[in-house]
Parts: C-alpha cells; sequence; structure tokens
C-alpha cells in the first residue's frame, strides 16, 4: 500500500509540475504596461490629454475605432501618404499597446 501511495503522491506532484511548466510561459507572455506612460510621448506632438493647442490634429475624444485603424495604418508597411512621425512612433507598439491607447484618447473628453 505505502508504494500506491508513492506513486499516487509522485504523479501528483509530477502534474504540478507539469501543469505549472504550461502555464509558466503564458504567465511570462503577459504583461501589464501603464497606458498614461505611452500616452506621455503623445502629448510632445498632440498635446496634454491628446487636445492639440496647434495644428497637429486633436486626438482627445476622436471614436476608438477611428483611432484604432489610424494607428495601425500607421504601423503597416504601407503608412498613409504624408506620415511623418508617426510610422517610427507605432513600430515597437504591441497590438495591445495599440488598442489601450485608442481606448485611453476616446474616453479623454475633447474640450478640457
Amino acid at each position: 500500500m505505502r508504494t500506491v501511495s508513492h506513486i499516487v503522491r509522485l504523479g501528483v506532484a509530477v502534474s504540478a509540475i507539469a501543469t505549472g511548466a504550461l502555464l509558466a510561459p503564458t504567465a511570462a507572455a503577459e504583461s501589464t504596461f501603464d497606458v498614461t506612460v505611452l500616452a506621455a510621448t503623445c502629448a510632445n506632438c498632440h498635446g496634454p490629454d491628446g487636445r492639440s493647442p496647434a495644428s497637429i490634429p486633436t486626438i482627445a475624444g476622436r471614436p476608438e475605432s477611428i483611432l484604432l485603424e489610424q494607428l495601425r495604418a500607421f504601423q503597416s508597411d504601407t503608412p498613409p501618404a504624408g506620415t511623418t512621425i508617426m510610422g517610427r512612433l507605432t513600430q515597437g507598439l504591441t497590438d495591445d499597446e495599440l488598442v489601450a491607447l485608442a481606448r485611453h484618447f476616446s474616453q479623454i473628453n475633447a474640450q478640457p
């Protein structure tokens, strides 16, 4: 009986290790980021909270779907004509980060 009990415990331990090993890459692949840190770089051109004080477009309050479409277009291999720095700025961002930025700016009122 002791052998059976030992084998069962060993089986549980191996199962736990295997499950942990399978879950570890997923947990490591998940990342968290602060969208406000990403959005802060947008303020350089688009103004605080995406409200542009100059000729660069205001992005605050724009629909999330439009912002996301534009960010993805800037990131694509064929960005829109006349794209300046946006192509370079979006290259290092993941799709999750693009989604978060679009959502973030869409939720800010365009008027202070």
